[in-house]
């Protein structure tokens, strides 16, 4: 039996965004390397439309709201690409830390094309910046 790609290829940013609501619960071990952050994963919650809930937590070493926030924007900019879109733009991020766990609920909305506002971002340019810092993104 040989594995067909070309019919798997389209399926791929479907299963990506579904993978995206799966994230470790707060129990579970962590496997960060002492002195570096872990990353605990991003529930991803389609409001309406355009408009894009992302939950994300970490905690460890250099654990904070610049990093929590940093995490939410990695998410949403992966998201848009997967969804096809280029570009998002920032609406609002509540952040708090409870236990040494930092978490943060933002909301971005996605566009195909550079919306108005001021809290842009290059969907493409941001998941290669991410990378790049090595933070996850969806």
């Amino acid at each position: 039996m040989s594995l067909n790609l070309t019919r798997i290829a389209p399926l791929a940013p479907g299963l990506l965004a579904g993978l995206a609501a799966c994230a470790p619960s707060e129990g579970q071990d962590s496997r960060a390397e002492p002195g570096k952050i872990d990353y605990r994963g991003v529930e991803t919650r389609l409001l309406d439309g355009d408009l894009v809930e992302f939950r994300v937590a970490l905690s460890g070493e250099g654990a904070g709201e610049d990093a929590v926030s940093d995490y939410a924007q990695c998410a949403a900019a992966q998201y848009a690409l997967i969804r096809g879109y280029g570009f998002a733009r920032h609406v609002r991020t509540n952040v708090k830390e409870e236990g040494g766990i930092w978490r943060a609920d933002a909301v971005y909305t996605i566009s195909p094309a550079l919306p108005q506002g001021l809290k842009t971002i290059d969907a493409e340019v941001t998941v290669g910046d991410c990378a790049d810092r090595g933070i996850p993104t969806v």
